[in-house]
Parts: structure tokens; sequence; C-alpha cells
């Protein structure tokens, strides 16, 4: 089930450490680049490459926030609404973003295209308000932001390609 290039991004993982099963989280996030999420079905195999009981990679998989057990968007959408980017107005940057893809936090698109996930705290406060989208910090928003940023990514085909043409704040997660 999984990909060569999954198992080889495993294998890799697993020489970065001391001990091999330090590898899990990188592990998951390996099986989430190939799936989208992280396949119930693809766990066991990961698991005993790893050398681990597969129960202990889904327990993690239920644990981590940025890590999801059934499939989600394509592209993912992480506004911060903590304090700092509350008082920059991510209140508003988060309800723009539900007017404008017609879902709630939480949700969807009926195509499949994004998912809306405030999170508590994304540590960017100089960037207030911000949100992460497939992994990139995107700060200083505005609904114009948004709007730009939302357009380039309904049509790309890769993540990287959008993050260079709409300016990021700190990079890749």
């Amino acid at each position: 089930m999984l990909s060569e290039e999954t198992v080889q991004e495993i294998r890799a993982a697993m020489k970065r450490y001391p001990r091999q099963r330090s590898a899990v989280l990188d592990t998951l996030r390996a099986v989430q680049r190939q799936f989208g999420y992280c396949k119930p079905e693809a766990l066991p195999e990961a698991a005993e490459i790893l050398g681990i009981d597969a129960n202990a990679l889904q327990m993690l998989v239920t644990f981590y926030d940025m890590l999801y057990d059934e499939p989600v968007g394509e592209h993912i959408l992480m506004p911060c609404k903590n304090i700092a980017c509350f008082l920059r107005g991510s209140d508003q940057i988060i309800e723009h973003i539900c007017d404008r893809l017609k879902i709630k936090p939480g949700e969807t698109t009926p195509d499949g295209k994004f998912t809306l996930q405030p999170m508590e705290c994304l540590a960017a406060c100089d960037l207030a308000p911000m949100m992460i989208a497939d992994e990139t910090y995107y700060g200083n928003l505005t609904n114009e932001k948004v709007d730009e940023l939302l357009d380039k990514l309904a049509a790309s085909d890769t993540h990287r390609e959008v993050a260079e043409e709409v300016g990021s704040g700190h990079g890749n997660v």
C-alpha cells in the first residue's frame, strides 16, 4: 500500500535518529503526504517498518492536530485564533474565509479543495493575523491577501509554487 517513495522516506527518517522509533512523526507525515491523511490501512505497514505496534501510530494520529485520520481538503487552512492574532483581526479573517468558501471551521468544501481548521496558537505573533496554508506561514493578513491566496491555491498544482508567488512569512512548518 505504501509507495516506494514513502517507504524510502521512512527509512531515511529512521537513520536520522539514534532510536528508530523516534522517527514516528516523520513516518506519519510521510504517510499523510502520500494519501492526504494518515490512512488507517497504511499504518500497520508503516509500523512494521518502524518495528512498533500499529496502535501506537494510530494513537499519535488522533493526538496531534496536524495529523488527520480521515480525508481532508487538498489545501489545509489553519488561521491562528490566539490572543495576538485575535487582537489584530483574526476573527474577521476566519469569518471572511468561512463566507468566501461557504464552510464553517472544521469543514471541507464540497469540491474537496479546502479544509478550514483554526488553530489555537501557531507561534508567529509577529505576523499577526496569520495562518498556515499547506505548511507555509502567511502573515499580516487582510481579506484581500486571503482572497489572493485562496485564488492561487485553487488554481495551483503545487504548494511551493503558491508560497513563492504570494509571499510567505517564515517558510515551511
